[in-house]
């Protein structure tokens, strides 16, 4: 069985580590100790000895050995499960990695199944370790000191989020080619934190509700409203990153838009000025043309032609032409062609 941790606790002073979870077993019947059980991603026929000693309840046995879940809290009789979504931020990649904490906590036993790294358990324990009269509070002690590390460890990835949108913001108005795809991306992250904490919020509360039902220690209740107070910083933060990022999302879709729509002002423009010239050219093109017409008619080589040999046919011809060409160019000029 992939047990990495394994002790019992009696009286928050007195550590026993056994040699295997059936020592365990013993031991805290004989000593009405506090068994903690630390699992790392076992299969269902290697939790059934841990299922078959607390009672386990199958539907939260069979989540917890596949994994996947959402955060969330339920009772089976006496026995609490949780699911905790813990984080990290990865400074080199810039990437916020989820893991996975599934706790059974009952009167005398906590058993945890971790389907990451993340978090580190073994802090939880020495700083359990070294607060005698926080241990002794039993189970419910470790609850609060899982949910406590948990939530603390999600400050360094608001911290980074945080980063992550100023720089975006920067490279929003800086005209960044990538900036939608990091947006995108990092849009995406936050949406997965928010579905890891927002749901801390409601088991927070009915934590809180069951502290005063099932009289628990009153100073492990004040603890557990100061991880509550964390969790509610901690989902505003994240509420607000989302909407930072659907309205950066929302103004590089402006921007990109009122790009385009310069682009297109500038291509029409060009397009009218060349417009412009053709006509230009083309007004030119028809005056230049009417003399070469009648240059080309009266130049061809026929015996018989009318005005052929005409005094003023030559005059004329010149005539005809100056005043073809000036009554082109009238009609282009009227008609703003030149």
């Amino acid at each position: 069985m992939p047990v990495v941790a394994n002790a019992v606790y009696v009286g928050g002073e007195t550590r026993i580590d056994p040699e295997n979870l059936d020592k365990t077993f013993e031991i805290m019947r004989d000593s009405g100790g506090m068994g903690w059980i630390g699992l790392y991603r076992p299969e269902r026929e290697e939790i059934h000895a841990v299922e078959a000693e607390f009672g386990l309840h199958p539907l939260a046995v069979e989540d917890a050995t596949n994994g996947h879940q959402r955060a969330k809290l339920e009772r089976y009789g006496d026995t609490l499960f949780l699911v905790l979504r813990p984080a990290r931020y990865l400074d080199a990649e810039e990437k916020v990695e989820f893991g996975e904490l599934h706790l059974f906590v009952g009167h005398d036993f906590v058993v945890t199944i971790r389907h990451a790294e993340s978090p580190d358990l073994g802090i939880v324990r020495r700083r359990l370790e070294a607060d005698p009269t926080l241990l002794a509070a039993g189970p419910q002690a470790v609850l609060y000191a899982l949910l406590d590390q948990v939530v603390d460890e999600y400050e360094p990835v608001v911290r980074g989020l945080e980063n992550d949108i100023d720089e975006i913001e920067d490279e929003l108005f800086g005209g960044a080619p990538d900036v939608s795809r990091r947006i995108y991306e990092l849009h995406r992250e936050v949406i997965e934190f928010q579905r890891a904490t927002q749901p801390l919020e409601a088991m927070m509360d009915a934590l809180l509700r069951g502290s005063e039902k099932y009289q628990v220690d009153s100073e492990l209740g004040r603890n557990l409203r100061d991880v509550q107070d964390h969790v509610i910083r901690v989902v505003e933060r994240v509420n607000t990153f989302r909407a930072l990022l659907q309205n950066a999302l929302t103004v590089h879709s402006t921007l990109v838009a009122q790009r385009q729509n310069e682009e297109m002002t500038r291509l029409t423009e060009t397009s009218l000025s060349q417009g412009e010239e053709v006509k230009r050219i083309s007004s030119w093109a028809a005056i230049l043309f009417a003399p070469t017409l009648i240059a080309s008619v009266y130049g061809m080589n026929f015996d018989v032609m009318p005005e052929l040999h005409w005094a003023l046919g030559y005059p004329f011809a010149l005539l005809l032409m100056v005043a073809m060409g000036i009554g082109l160019w009238w009609t282009f000029k009227r008609n703003d062609w030149l």
